[in-house]
């Protein structure tokens, strides 16, 4: 999800690769790839990180176990738990151990669809992937569940009567109330067989004024005014699944491996993560 865009998807619209980039507000795609220490950031959007991390430093760092969480979700997914087809929405721009990589190293046959709306990950993610066809990248919007499934790329490689997984990392948070992310995330539960997977991370109200005052930067420069949900409100994204362990909890205590960045600093309960399946 990104302000200040608009975008003509080349597969919808064949010969037209028309996208307009406001370099003047901040994408969310675009900030998030500055505190991963990406260089596909305009100076608005490093403003915004660098007003973020006045009030709490370590906010690369929550960028960055996020992504661990992220990898570590998908390894299980196709390793252990046999998931070989994933729909990433609010993939963000590519970065070191994408999904498909991660996937396709458990599985080389695992299909991925990558779903955002921002110009600049359209425009990056589409050269990454153009000689992958197991893994596409379209354009879409979180809020729009029936544009994402009846997309042709998401029905060619998705096959929605076989187990298959969604990735919501770090997405949710930036919807305000009146968008319903919670009738979203229970449509997208709906859509889910039995043996599916539905992942959710985001930032995380600990009731700490360090919350609040990154709420309030998050709000300043038009990330979304309810990005530190509490616990007790995210939980509900998983009505009716069945929590893999260890349920929802701070990024970096899902089972971690050797890559996470300072793994004791505090500052890691701002930001949760969890991976729930469908039994029936």
């Amino acid at each position: 999800m990104t302000n200040g865009c608009r975008v003509t998807d080349p597969k919808d619209s064949p010969g037209s690769t028309q996208a307009e980039v406001n370099t003047d507000e901040v994408s969310i795609a675009r900030v998030y790839d500055f505190c991963l220490g990406g260089k596909d950031n305009f100076a608005v959007d490093r403003a915004a990180a660098q007003a973020m991390m006045e009030v709490v430093p370590e906010t690369p760092l929550l960028a960055q176990v996020n992504r661990c969480f992220l990898r570590q979700a998908v390894r299980y997914l196709a390793g252990e738990a046999g998931i070989d087809q994933i729909i990433d929405i609010g993939s963000g721009l590519p970065t070191a151990g994408n999904v498909h990589e991660i996937a396709q190293e458990k599985n080389p046959d695992a299909r991925v669809v990558y779903v955002d709306n921002d110009p600049v990950v359209l425009a990056h993610a589409r050269a990454l992937l153009a000689t992958d066809a197991n893994t596409t990248v379209i354009s879409a919007d979180l809020r729009e569940p029936d544009v994402i499934f009846g997309h042709p790329e998401t029905r060619r490689l998705i096959d929605t009567s076989r187990p298959f997984a969604i990735l919501l990392g770090g997405i949710l948070m930036h919807l305000e109330d009146e968008e319903d992310p919670e009738g979203i995330a229970a449509n997208l539960r709906d859509r889910l067989p039995a043996g599916g997977h539905l992942l959710v991370s985001n930032t995380c109200d600990t009731g700490e004024p360090r919350a609040a005052e990154l709420a309030r930067v998050f709000a300043e420069n038009g990330m979304g005014t309810r990005c530190f949900r509490t616990w007790d409100e995210q939980i509900r994204y998983f009505d009716g699944l069945e929590l893999v362990e260890p349920g929802l909890v701070p990024n970096n205590e899902w089972r971690p491996a050797g890559d996470v960045p300072d793994p004791d600093n505090p500052a890691h309960a701002l930001h949760i993560g969890g991976l729930g399946r469908k039994v029936r």
